[in-house]
């Protein structure tokens, strides 16, 4: 296949466009500038600002697929004026432009990279599915939401979204590198009694997942969550990146109860619903309807991205 890929320089992007190539699919990259980091089989397209405008039609020439993962990534603290207008140029206008562009070019499969926020922020005795009802929280999760409902209205195009959880691996940042940093350290954490458990998905996991999705005959039209398949508590994290990177592990058995106490107290509330609450998902669609098996375990993606850490802190 030949696959324009939006997003192709940021973390899930790397990934998948190595995945593509690595199949032997040709790949068209959308980047902001032209000294970018890129295999140099992949092709680049200058975009400066897609919320400003999409790819001309000449770069939809020959495509086979759109692989849209651009973004404007979910802040816990977002400074914007007017965050869910912030969210809403890039995450949903800028999509259904260059869903249209890519409909109007007669290019039909169109993958859009969405998020398991949008069925809500926790989850409470099952997993997600894809046929629960959304209840998006944050204004990420609300434009996210948003544009895939306006996707399934563009003449022409086959949309399939995939929605993952939080993305981890080598060259992770955010709220994963936090917790890398934490296992490293070798500190007393308050953490050994957490018994929550949170789906996870590495990012080479989610780039074979996005691969699949272009490429299945099955998928268009469809909507699929995904991940690793094995669920961890935070403390389950902590024990295995540390093993990993050789440190010690010094959990102390705190109530999850008292931590939550002390952190609305220090108004860190947001924090401590996502070291402590449960956020499940099911990827059985995604695995029975497509044939999809994650390609590694949690166990080999967490070595892989400890020791990757460890190269970078030393």
């Amino acid at each position: 296949m030949r696959v324009l890929v939006t997003g192709a320089t940021g973390f899930v992007g790397r990934a998948l466009v190595r995945r593509l190539l690595d199949e032997g699919h040709a790949v068209r990259a959308v980047v902001r500038a032209g000294d970018v980091s890129l295999p140099d089989a992949a092709e680049r397209v200058v975009v400066p600002d897609l919320a400003a405008a999409p790819p001309g039609s000449e770069h939809f020439q020959g495509m086979d697929a759109v692989a849209h993962l651009a973004a404007r990534v979910h802040r816990m603290r977002d400074s914007s004026e007017d965050p869910l207008a912030a969210n809403r140029r890039l995450n949903r206008d800028a999509t259904l432009a260059l869903a249209r562009r890519t409909a109007e070019c007669g290019v039909s499969r169109f993958l859009f990279l969405s998020t398991v926020k949008v069925h809500g922020e926790a989850t409470h005795g099952r997993p997600f599915r894809e046929t629960d009802a959304p209840a998006p929280e944050d204004p990420y999760a609300i434009s996210k939401l948003e544009a895939e409902r306006a996707l399934a209205d563009i003449p022409g195009l086959a949309p399939v979204v995939l929605r993952p959880p939080l993305v981890y691996g080598p060259g992770v940042r955010a709220n994963f590198l936090r917790l890398l940093k934490l296992a490293r350290s070798g500190l007393p954490l308050p953490l050994g009694a957490a018994r929550n458990k949170r789906s996870l998905v590495s990012v080479d996991n989610l780039a074979d997942a996005a691969l699949t999705c272009l490429v299945h005959p099955a998928a268009p039209g469809r909507t699929f969550l995904v991940s690793d398949g094995r669920d961890l508590s935070t403390a389950d994290l902590v024990r295995i990146l540390a093993r990993h990177m050789g440190r010690p592990c010094r959990l102390l058995p705190i109530p999850p109860a008292i931590l939550r106490f002390a952190a609305r107290a220090l108004g860190k509330s947001a924090l401590a619903d996502r070291l402590l609450n449960d956020l499940q998902l099911d990827p059985s669609r995604l695995q029975t309807t497509l044939d999809w098996t994650p390609l590694q375990t949690p166990e080999e993606a967490m070595q892989q991205t400890a020791e990757w850490f460890e190269e970078e802190a030393e």
